[in-house]
C-alpha cells in the first residue's frame, strides 16, 4: 500500500452511460449493477484520462492509501479484456455498457393534418448559417453581441415547437455532446466567447444522461474563456416537452 491519487467515482451522480470504461486503456473501470465502479485500485494509475469523459463529472482524483499501480499486471489485465471484446458477440440494443439514452423506444401519436390542409405553412425561423458548431467560424458576424442557441440536434425532432419557442430572433449551433469531439467544441466556444463575444448562451438539450454534455461543454468553453456570459440550461423530454429551464451559476 502506499500513499498515491487513484480515481473516485461519486456513485449518486453516476448514470451508468459507460464513458469512463471506453475512455480507459487500463481496463481500470466497469459498470456494475448500472454503476461505474472501479474493478483494482492496481489497474488504477491516477492520471484521470476518464474524468474529462464523465458528462455527470461523478469521477474525481483523490490521494489516499491504495495499492501500487502495477504496469505489467495491467497490461495483462488489458490485454485479456481486449481479446474478450474480439470474441463477443452482438448484443442488443441496451446493455450495462451503453448509455441509456440509446434504448429503443416507440411513441404513439394522433397523426396532424398536413399544413396544406389547414392552409397554414410553417416558416423557418433559421437566420444564420452554417448551424454546426465544427463549421461555424468565431468570428461569425452573427454571433458578435448576440444571445446565442446551443442546440444537441436531436432537440429539433423532438420539440415540435423549436422555431417558434427557441430558434425566433437567435442564431443557433448545433452538435451532439456523445458522438462529436467535446475537447474541440470547449476550444470554439471559447474562441466565440473571446472574438465575437455573444450577449448570452442557451443550451438546450435532451434529457437523456449523455446530452447534458453539452452544458458541461458550454461551462468549460466560459471558463476558458475567462467570460462572466449569462449561460441557461432547458431540458427536454423525449416526448416533446419542457422539463426545466435553468440559469447556470458562473464561477468568474
Amino acid at each position: 500500500m502506499a500513499l498515491r491519487e487513484v480515481i473516485r467515482i461519486d456513485e449518486e451522480k453516476c448514470d451508468g452511460c459507460g464513458e469512463c470504461v471506453t475512455s480507459c486503456a487500463e481496463g481500470a473501470i466497469a459498470i456494475v449493477d448500472g454503476k461505474a465502479r472501479l474493478v483494482s485500485e492496481t489497474y488504477c494509475d491516477g492520471l484521470g484520462a476518464c474524468l474529462g469523459h464523465c458528462p455527470q463529472g461523478a469521477i474525481t482524483i483523490e490521494k489516499r492509501e491504495a495499492a501500487d499501480f502495477d504496469e505489467a499486471t495491467t497490461r495483462e489485465h488489458a490485454a485479456r479484456m481486449s481479446a474478450m471484446k474480439s470474441k463477443a458477440q452482438p448484443v442488443p440494443a441496451m446493455t450495462g455498457h451503453q448509455c441509456p439514452g440509446s434504448m429503443l423506444r416507440t411513441f404513439a401519436r394522433e397523426a396532424a393534418p398536413p399544413a396544406r390542409e389547414t392552409g397554414k405553412a410553417m416558416s423557418s425561423e433559421l437566420i444564420n448559417w452554417p448551424i454546426q458548431i465544427m463549421l461555424a467560424p468565431p468570428s461569425a458576424p452573427w454571433l458578435r453581441d448576440a444571445d446565442v442557441l446551443l442546440v444537441a440536434d436531436c432537440v429539433p425532432f423532438a420539440l415540435a415547437d423549436f422555431h417558434s419557442r427557441f430558434l425566433r430572433g437567435r442564431p443557433v449551433l448545433i452538435g451532439c455532446p456523445k458522438l462529436d469531439q467535446a475537447d474541440f467544441y470547449v476550444k470554439k466556444l471559447a474562441q466565440m466567447l473571446q472574438i465575437a463575444k455573444p450577449r448570452s448562451f442557451t443550451v438546450v438539450h435532451m434529457e437523456v444522461p449523455c446530452c447534458s454534455g453539452l452544458t458541461r461543454i458550454a461551462v468549460l468553453a466560459r471558463q476558458a474563456a475567462e467570460s462572466a456570459v449569462p449561460l441557461h440550461d432547458v431540458t427536454i423530454s423525449i416526448q416533446g416537452e419542457v422539463l426545466e429551464e435553468r440559469r447556470v451559476p458562473s464561477a468568474v
